[in-house]
């Protein structure tokens, strides 16, 4: 376990397995380093390096009031990468990090960094606009952040029903698979589980598409039901040079889990190319 310490002297939890060429996993919302065991165990007795750490205010991280804006948590990332000595390193972010991946591209110009990997993520824009008509509404995320504040764990085990797509398909993952996502879920702060929502909702990352200069595999579950695939995977994939999009026929949102030898090999055939 390695900590790194954020400009803000905020205090990131790392795991570090394994040795090679460095792979730094990034989780989703709500969830932890812990969400990557799997696929992190896989890679490691693959030959690599694996690097999966806590978003501030998750999971076993320090919880501060402030910093969960995209700029704040790129920095973050740009601190595990330096304070690792991971170079030549690929990222792999799921949902809300694929956002710190892209941000990270653009504003710390991809630094030590060889590929990319964007699983189920939430670029390149959430927000229904104008210019972003297959976004989702606001009022859809204003209503999840007052489900949040009226009861976090009920809204909890709604969300991961459809996360993991056990709403459609039951049995997609074990009872006590979801009981392990909510009580990771629950680590994390109030502040940190509201913030965020904000930030993967609100961020808009077309403009930092065009800083991808390395080769990138796009990840994606056709029945997505948390981050359609219309509207992230498919325009992500149109607007990223030198990208190659996988879906996932009838797959949700929570791959990891629901399809995770089929992704850990995806990621490793591309790690290795």
């Amino acid at each position: 376990m390695l900590t790194v310490n954020t400009a803000d002297q905020t205090k990131l939890y790392v795991k570090d397995w394994g040795q090679g060429t460095p792979v730094i996993l990034i989780h989703g919302w709500p969830l932890s380093a812990d969400s990557w065991d799997d696929q992190a165990l896989a890679i490691a007795e693959a030959g690599y390096r694996v690097l999966a750490y806590d978003r501030r205010g998750f999971g076993r991280s320090s919880q501060p009031w402030s910093g969960y804006d995209y700029d704040t948590l790129s920095d973050d990332l740009a601190a595990v990468i330096e304070q690792s000595g991971a170079d030549n390193a690929v990222l792999v972010g799921f949902s809300m990090g694929g956002g710190e991946v892209a941000r990270y591209m653009s504003r710390h110009a991809g630094k030590s960094v060889s590929k990319a990997a964007l699983v189920s993520s939430v670029l390149p824009f959430r927000l229904k606009t104008a210019d972003n008509p297959n976004g989702t509404e606001q009022s859809a995320f204003d209503a999840t952040d007052a489900a949040i504040r009226a009861d976090r764990t009920a809204f909890l085990s709604g969300f991961f029903d459809k996360f993991f797509g056990v709403n459609k398909l039951p049995g997609a993952v074990s009872t006590e698979l979801l009981r392990w996502a909510h009580s990771i879920a629950m680590q994390a702060s109030l502040k940190a589980t509201l913030e965020c929502v904000k930030s993967f909702s609100s961020t808009d990352f077309r403009a930092d598409l065009a800083a991808f200069k390395v080769p990138t595999l796009i990840i994606h579950g056709v029945d997505d039901q948390t981050v359609p695939i219309e509207a992230s995977a498919r325009l992500a994939a149109r607007c990223i040079a030198n990208s190659t999009l996988i879906e996932y026929a009838g797959a949700p949102h929570g791959l990891f889990a629901t399809h995770k030898q089929q992704l850990t090999n995806d990621l490793l055939r591309f790690f290795a190319t």
